[in-house]
């Protein structure tokens, strides 16, 4: 949860995994408060069909994903759940809340 490359080089195999295409990415870690504590890592895999963005709280033990998928041209969604479930596996939490939303209609605006 603090290691920006570690991090980054995971989400990138998973979403390649999963059958997205990423086109770019940006991973920071933050400075910690204070010198004995750990810091965080905020992350994001563009994709072609939208992106990933990941946040790290190592003193909280807590990791927030969002994994965001246009379904323009094809049908993302089994490739944007099978993502989700494999970062769910990756970090192993003891609790997970899940909130799945379906955005868009955009094809149906454009007819």
């Amino acid at each position: 949860m603090t290691d920006r490359l570690a991090l980054r080089a995971l989400c990138v195999e998973l979403v390649v995994q999963a059958g997205l295409q990423p086109v770019g990415e940006l991973f920071h870690r933050f400075t910690p408060a204070h010198p004995d504590e750990a810091a965080g890592v905020t992350g994001v895999v563009l994709l072609a069909e939208s992106h990933l963005a990941i946040h790290t709280w190592p003193e909280l033990g807590g990791v927030t994903l969002d994994v965001y998928v246009c379904n323009f041209s094809d049908d993302n969604r089994g490739r944007a759940q099978a993502l989700m479930d494999s970062l769910v596996r990756a970090f192993k939490p003891q609790r997970v809340q899940r909130q799945q939303l379906e955005r868009g209609g955009l094809a149906a605006l454009l007819r």
